[in-house]
């Protein structure tokens, strides 16, 4: 019996011994962790704070140190984690300073795109350091992306005045002032960010916008040259630039900088990687390069369903596959083109030919009815047609211009084809007047019934 009472007492102090141990040792460790992250013993770091969390899940201060040992290894996505964990349960203090996580944090947030979180912590540490200026930029700089301009030129204007050498912000205030039209002060704030740092390249990226804006493609153009010199705006600069081109017509230029934007962004998972592909699937269609312009809508149509008109697009070309004369339509060259279409109107409307031009937006044909052998000896009416494939619904001037011309012909009748259709106001317009508009559906059929 003494022996049973003995070997329980026993027991007992050797359990006291290993808590009295653990809970000395324990501190010991959590205080060697910051010690190995100066000295760049990430590896360290990490397999103490695993050992601590192995025996205590709670630890807060430990999951804080095995993200910021994660941050020094670059392995942000397994750093976001433990900050959510440290953010969701923690009670800040004197082991954990809440104003130098929070800074810590956001950046965190910010890297991938958690807008909405990232906006409560700013917002946090304009409370808790407001004398610091980068906290409202970070603030003002979110809403401006959420499209909240009023809130984010507030949040812009107090950084400016608590560092009025903040050329950022002094760039956002002057894009925000130029959406406003207040076109003086936005062009004042613009210059004071590029005098105050000429090297602070992204300054050059609002003046381009606002330049590109008024029309001045060419100025536009050399701010966005020197935008790019911004690790941080060059890939929205290099789409910016080749937007410029693209409004200028020079489409090859444009494929050009939306390739190379497409190319910095490796993982293919940045939001404006989206906007690059859907200005190069523009410039092919308008290039009559469907194929590859088909690519890039798919591409963009994995990430986001909803992108733009991606859907419809898709839905518009998806005939291709099938209907192997549309696709000539479509693609072929601008030589080839009015071929095709003389083609039409010989088999598909049994028309004879008289005249056959190319134009930009596709071929226009004069042509009379066949009837009998003597037709060429009896005077015939002239019916005036036009092909379109341009990318974007024929417009009502075109249908104006189309009735002109066709009355300076004497021509009694018109037709239209057009592969992307007609807007609203050019259907109403051409309502009871002798022009008939034709769809891609009708086109098909033609271009099928001939044989093109």
């Amino acid at each position: 019996m003494l022996i049973i009472i003995i070997a329980i007492f026993a027991v007992v102090i050797i359990s006291l011994l290993i808590i009295i141990i653990k809970n000395f040792v324990s501190p010991k460790k959590m205080d060697a962790i910051p010690r190995l992250l100066k000295q760049g013993k990430t590896q360290n770091a990490i397999k103490i704070a695993k050992q601590i969390l192995a025996k205590d899940p709670k630890n807060y201060l430990a999951h804080y140190y095995l993200g910021k040992s994660y941050i020094k290894e670059n392995r942000t996505e397994l750093a976001v984690i433990e900050y959510k964990n440290v953010n969701d349960n923690a009670l800040f203090g004197e082991d954990i300073n809440e104003l130098t996580f929070r800074s810590e944090y956001s950046q965190l947030l910010l890297k991938y795109n958690q807008q909405n979180e990232a906006l409560k912590n700013f917002l946090l540490l304009t409370k808790l350091d407001p004398q610091n200026a980068e906290n409202f930029y970070q603030v003002g700089r979110i809403y401006e992306q959420q499209n909240r301009y009023d809130l984010a030129l507030g949040f812009m204007q107090k950084c400016a005045m608590l560092d009025k050498k903040h050329a950022k912000a002094h760039a956002e205030i002057g894009l925000m002032l130029y959406r406003t039209k207040q076109f003086n002060e936005a062009k004042k704030e613009i210059d004071m960010a590029i005098k105050l740092s000429p090297e602070t390249y992204s300054s050059y990226y609002y003046l381009g916008k606002i330049l590109k804006d008024a029309k001045d493609l060419q100025g536009a153009i050399k701010a966005f040259e020197k935008a790019q010199r911004d690790p941080e705006v060059k890939q929205k600069a290099i789409i910016e630039h080749g937007s410029c081109y693209m409004i200028a017509g020079r489409n090859d230029n444009a494929i050009v900088d939306f390739q190379r934007a497409i190319e910095l962004d490796k993982e293919n998972s940045l939001q404006e990687t989206l906007y690059a592909r859907y200005f190069l699937a523009a410039c092919y269609e308008k290039s009559r390069k469907i194929d590859k312009a088909i690519e890039q809508w798919e591409m963009i149509y994995k990430r986001n369903k909803g992108f733009r008109d991606v859907s419809a697009k898709l839905s518009e070309y998806k005939d291709l596959q099938a209907n192997d004369y549309l696709k000539d339509y479509l693609t072929c060259s601008n030589e080839e083109f009015p071929i095709i279409c003389r083609n039409a109107t010989i088999k598909g409307m049994s028309l004879q030919v008289l005249t056959c031009d190319q134009k930009k937006w596709g071929c226009q044909i004069t042509a009379v009815n066949k009837s009998d052998e003597s037709w060429m000896s009896v005077r015939k009416q002239v019916i005036f047609i036009r092909f379109y494939r341009e990318p974007e619904p024929v417009e009502e001037a075109q249908i104006h211009e189309s009735l002109d011309t066709m009355k300076s012909m004497n021509s009694v009748k018109a037709f239209l084809f057009s592969s992307s259709g007609f807007n609203t106001a050019a259907k109403r317009y051409a309502e009871n007047r002798p022009i008939e508009l034709i769809d891609k559906q009708k086109l098909e059929a033609l271009l099928s019934k001939a044989g093109a």
